[in-house]
């Protein structure tokens, strides 16, 4: 899956764009970091991508063609989304992993058994949290990486993060970081991630973004 981005701005009401003549592409498989300073419209980029906010002007572009000719809940299941402040739904923590199945984009996928869940709990330090627990009373971490296999569990194309990691300790951000990189590297899950932390891959080719002055700079690294 291809995203493109071209010229695009976005404005709120009178106030001067939060992003203006931005250009982007993402190919398949491509590893994309963000970063920039707080209320810059990383997140604003985000949304754009995913199509929750539409741009005042420019195009998007998916594999080549113009995204309004997509429906708009398949662009979304190929496109997960992980937000910076994680939705729980009142119910268990298997009730919150299954959530996404229930809608018409999964028609289709089975929504996966609890050793299945229960792998992916254990692999991202979440070991002692149960499948009957009560997801909402999580700690905000916990949450964070529970949103995250709630999304990976559809099996979308390109992952955005916003800020995963942000409520994580040390040991369990390194875990993620890993996780995502190897996603990246071994499956080719293309991945866009706006972070203020440090990511260092040892095998991900990276792309980075600045977003200043309402615009992506990017270099390969």
């Amino acid at each position: 899956m291809k995203i493109e981005l071209q010229k695009i701005e976005l404005s709120f009401g009178d106030k001067p764009p939060l992003l203006q003549d931005l250009d982007f592409m993402l190919d398949a498989g491509d590893f994309a970091l963000i970063h920039g300073p707080s209320g810059c419209g990383k997140s604003s980029l985000l949304r754009v991508l995913n199509r929750l906010q539409e741009p005042s002007a420019g195009r998007i572009l998916i594999d080549g063609r113009p995204a309004g000719e997509y429906e708009v809940t398949q662009l979304r299941r190929r496109m997960g989304f992980v937000q910076q402040t994680p939705v729980m739904v009142t119910g268990s923590v298997r009730e919150n992993l299954h959530y996404p199945f229930a809608f018409k984009a999964q028609r289709g996928q089975q929504s996966p058994g609890d050793e299945v869940l229960r792998t992916w709990l254990d692999d991202l330090l979440l070991a002692d949290v149960a499948l009957d627990d009560d997801a909402v009373v999580l700690s905000v971490g916990q949450q964070q990486r529970l949103a995250l296999i709630r999304t990976l569990l559809v099996e979308p194309e390109i992952l955005l993060c916003d800020e995963p990691t942000s409520a994580l300790d040390t040991d369990s951000k390194e875990v993620v970081d890993a996780w995502l990189e190897r996603a990246n590297v071994e499956r080719g899950l293309g991945i866009v991630l706006v972070t203020h932390l440090d990511f260092n891959p040892q095998k991900a080719r990276l792309k980075r973004y600045a977003l200043r002055e309402r615009r992506l700079d990017g270099t390969a690294a």
